[in-house]
């Protein structure tokens, strides 16, 4: 088991190392075993932060993103937290001028974060196989860069789906409705 989390965090080690020394702009820490952002990383990753424009954290075991993630990367154009266990955002993603796209499929997502309707350069919207029931339409309509939302295989009801389709300018994608079992 120790031999195993050391292992894991060797490997996180050198993606970020190799991201310091290479001075990339993407961080990929997807499929670490990560509980929690490291905060060690942020010391780490202090002289490169202002040019990391891409992050995945997909695949681990996220319940939560911190404000200071959020701040500390602030010029992140895309976001990739699928596959983890995320239920909400902090307000400070709103602060992401720059996020073009955000995946967060395959969550647990019970509500749409709204917060991300007022991140106006957002053109993705990810959030495929969550439990999200209910979409602010207005809110998305007016999201004039959204080109794509993907809400696949979460329980939208039938009036929730009209009036989406009659509101928004972008690409929506969901699943085709279950017919409704006669009694």
């Amino acid at each position: 088991m120790q031999k195993r989390m050391g292992e894991a965090v060797a490997r996180v080690a050198r993606k970020v190392n190799d991201t310091v020394e290479n001075k990339t702009d993407s961080l990929d820490l997807a499929n670490c075993k990560l509980m929690t952002f490291p905060v060690g990383i942020y010391k780490a990753m202090r002289s490169v932060t202002e040019g990391i424009h891409r992050i995945s954290l997909a695949n681990n075991e996220l319940k939560s993103i911190t404000s200071r993630f959020i701040t500390t990367f602030s010029q992140l154009r895309e976001l990739n937290l699928a596959g983890n266990y995320l239920h909400r955002l902090p307000e400070e993603i709103t602060s992401l001028k720059h996020l073009r796209a955000i995946n967060l499929s395959r969550n647990r997502f019970r509500h749409f974060p709204e917060s991300l309707a007022t991140v106006t350069s957002l053109e993705t919207i990810d959030l495929e196989e969550n439990e999200i029931t209910e979409v602010p339409s207005e809110k998305l309509a007016s999201m004039a860069s959204l080109q794509s939302l993907n809400l696949r295989d979460n329980p939208v009801g039938p009036e929730v789906r009209l009036l989406v389709r009659l509101l928004v300018p972008f690409n929506l994608l969901l699943s085709p409705e279950k017919p409704i079992p006669e009694a």
